[in-house]
């Protein structure tokens, strides 16, 4: 089992020499390894305990900043269901979905609150689990919803959403936008300025969104 802890470019001014933006696509790229990047403190929990009991080699991403509470701290399985290789709906939506993994998860949540001001119902996925993903919540999705968005704090190549959307192309195409890091090292910063400046917020889902949801309309 390995904790991958500086997951992302929250962590700050410890600077880009710190920052994990390539650790998802790295451990991919290793056959049979388990991946899990849990969305705040009490998934976190439930996801040591999933990959202490997990019989096979485990990758789990851990941020340095505290996550936004997601789920609560009960530590009851029906308040904060773990399950590996399954995704949490944790907002429901029939106009398009948004699937985030790690603190995308909170800032995914606030992008459909405010979708849901105009008249966009955004459902959001936890993909908790990077390998093996839940490919029937995701063919659900596109099949349902018609768009999908994925959001990452990650790079692009590699990440999250390249693998969401072999999944999607081989199932049931529909139009995707992908908010994530570009082809780009990072560099030294407070964490949320970091997160404006390589748009990584709730503003970018929510651009990210309409394209994808005018590109179904359209």
């Amino acid at each position: 089992k390995i904790l991958g802890s500086h997951g992302g470019i929250t962590l700050g001014k410890d600077g880009p020499t710190q920052m994990g933006i390539e650790d998802l696509a790295l451990m991919g790229g290793l056959p049979t390894f388990t991946i899990l990047v849990p969305s705040d403190p009490a998934s976190m929990h439930a996801a040591v305990k999933a990959a202490t009991d997990f019989e096979g080699p485990v990758f789990l991403r851990s941020s340095r900043v505290a996550l936004p509470e997601i789920y609560p701290m009960d530590g009851s399985p029906d308040n904060c269901p773990f399950e590996i290789g399954k995704a949490n709906v944790v907002r429901q939506g029939s106009d398009l979905t948004i699937v985030a993994c790690g603190i995308m998860v909170a800032a995914a949540l606030d992008a459909a609150a405010v979708l849901a001001t105009e008249g966009i119902e955004a459902r959001v996925l936890d993909m908790h689990t990077i390998r093996p993903m839940d490919v029937d919540a995701l063919a659900a999705a596109a099949r349902e919803t018609g768009a999908i968005v994925t959001a990452e704090e990650h790079l692009l190549q590699g990440g999250m959403g390249s693998n969401i959307a072999r999944v999607v192309a081989a199932h049931h195409p529909v139009p995707m936008r992908f908010v994530g890091l570009a082809d780009t090292y990072t560099e030294s910063g407070d964490p949320d300025d970091l997160l404006k400046k390589y748009k990584l917020t709730a503003v970018d889902i929510t651009a990210a969104a309409r394209e994808a949801f005018a590109a179904k309309a359209g």
